[in-house]
């Protein structure tokens, strides 16, 4: 079975760390169980770092920078890096997005996973889906019932 490749917006990442309860923390429960396969550039990564260190982050979530780092690099183990060879400036209204709809279109994932759809509008142009967490989540179900 293939597995979906798509990749994770960065408010995915921020809403797992506040909150276990939420799609986005089981998202990555199931990234974990290697139910489907997340995409991540060099920036990217870099931005999920500086978003998930912020100060009020730290504060809310309950962790420290070493625990942060900590699951960045548990996180990089589940991830297939993406190489940036094309860039699709300007797409979005926010230029901090632009680097995910870019992983997204040179590692050709399946699927943009984000708490945000309205931000990303443009990516209909690329075919590329984008996808709440629980809409992602209950494909991911459907998947695993066939």
């Amino acid at each position: 079975m293939k597995l979906p490749r798509v990749v994770l917006d960065t408010n995915i990442l921020v809403a797992a760390s506040r909150s276990r309860n939420g799609a986005s923390f089981a998202l990555l429960l199931a990234l974990k169980s290697r139910q489907f396969t997340a995409l991540a550039s060099v920036p990217l990564m870099l931005e999920y770092e500086a978003v998930l260190k912020r100060p009020e982050q730290l504060a809310i979530s309950g962790r420290t920078v070493s625990m942060t780092d900590a699951f960045l690099d548990a996180l990089s183990l589940f991830i297939e890096p993406v190489h940036l060879h094309y860039l699709w400036r300007p797409q979005l209204r926010d230029p901090a997005d632009e680097m995910v709809l870019e992983t997204a279109l040179n590692g050709r994932a399946e699927g943009l996973v984000t708490l945000n759809i309205t931000d990303f509008v443009p990516a209909s142009q690329f075919r590329l889906p984008v996808l709440t967490p629980s809409v992602f989540l209950r494909q991911l179900q459907q998947e695993n019932t066939k």
